[in-house]
């Protein structure tokens, strides 16, 4: 007979996803990269007289705060990952930072629309040739800091899995998704996105004499965004709402629950962190298990990292059931 210290049947709660750590420093690299970009649009669009150049300058700002935030989420996480203060671990700070940029990045949005609809009514004069090497500029730094920021689970998140995980796992619900790396990523992009549509605005002014399409680019530009940051709103939340990861997903976990007459009363599945599933299920039954035979029965199902069963014994309760 073996025995066991109370130490082995504890476990920790630290729910950080796989690649944590490589995110934080990539991300921090990215701010650098962004607050160097943010000084030099500043004081260039000061000395060419360019506003826009100014304005982009310190709308590149915004950016560099919700970067920031998304990397100190990042470091708060690791370092508070045993803080017994908080109950499932620290891995939904990420899904919290990534809610606060995506709010940034909507004020980012109706900045721009903002802007572009003042400049469409009253234009302003535009160095096309200093600002368009600028923008320039300022997309070569954001595809570098897309690169640095891109997440294969962006995209793939089920390469590999197996059959058993495979009939919940759905293209709309990622569990292994770091919301916080994607909600820096989005910036990223929508930065590069305004960087291009403003190159387009600036050569069209420069040889064609559009100037108008300046500020048109910037509501279009406005609109892309504020889809994104929508998106990311809706994901963000839904995880810090602990909404169910997937409806399949609860099938399949009651389903391998209910054997024999073993029936689930109440059943809940939350995300905890990138990559890691929290289950409550609390069982009847008319010949009760001990609770690890059925988190046996869970077996297989990636990203499970906290079962807690309870199981009632009730005689007859089908036949109760069913009267």
């Amino acid at each position: 007979m073996h025995s066991h210290s109370i130490d082995h049947w504890q476990h920790e709660h630290r729910f950080l996803g796989e690649r944590h750590d490589h995110h934080e420093r990539r991300t921090w690299f990215v701010v650098g990269l962004a607050a160097v970009m943010m000084v030099v649009e500043i004081v260039t669009g000061t000395l060419f007289g360019s506003m826009a150049l100014v304005a982009d300058g310190w709308h590149m700002s915004t950016h560099v705060t919700a970067l920031a935030i998304t990397a100190l989420a990042y470091g708060l996480a690791r370092r508070h990952a045993h803080d017994a203060r908080f109950s499932f671990g620290t891995g939904k700070l990420g899904e919290l930072a990534g809610f606060s940029s995506a709010i940034i990045l909507a004020l980012v949005a109706l900045f721009i629309g903002y802007e572009s609809v003042v400049r469409l009514i009253a234009p302003v004069p535009i160095r096309f040739e200093e600002a368009a090497v600028v923008a320039v500029i300022g997309l070569a730094v954001n595809v570098v800091s897309a690169w640095l920021l891109f997440d294969p689970s962006h995209d793939h998140a089920n390469d590999g899995h197996d059959e058993a995980n495979a009939d919940w796992h759905t293209h709309e619900h990622h569990h292994a998704h770091d919301t916080n790396i994607r909600s820096a990523y989005l910036h990223v992009l929508a930065d590069a996105l305004t960087s291009v549509l403003a190159i387009v605005a600036l050569l069209s002014g420069r040889f064609f004499g559009w100037a108008w399409l300046d500020p048109v680019m910037g509501i279009v530009g406005a609109i892309v965004i504020s889809f994104w940051s929508l998106g990311l709103i809706r994901s963000a939340g839904a995880v810090l709402l602990d909404t169910v990861p997937s409806l399949k997903l609860m099938r399949t976990t009651r389903e391998r629950l209910e054997i024999g007459g073993d029936r689930v009363l109440d059943l809940h599945v939350w995300r905890l962190g990138p990559g890691h599933l929290g289950v409550i299920a609390s069982i009847v039954t008319d010949h009760p298990e001990p609770p690890t035979i059925y988190k046996e029965r869970l077996a297989g199902i990636d990203g499970l990292s906290h079962v807690t069963i309870e199981v009632h014994t009730c005689p007859d309760h089908e036949h109760a059931v069913a009267a």
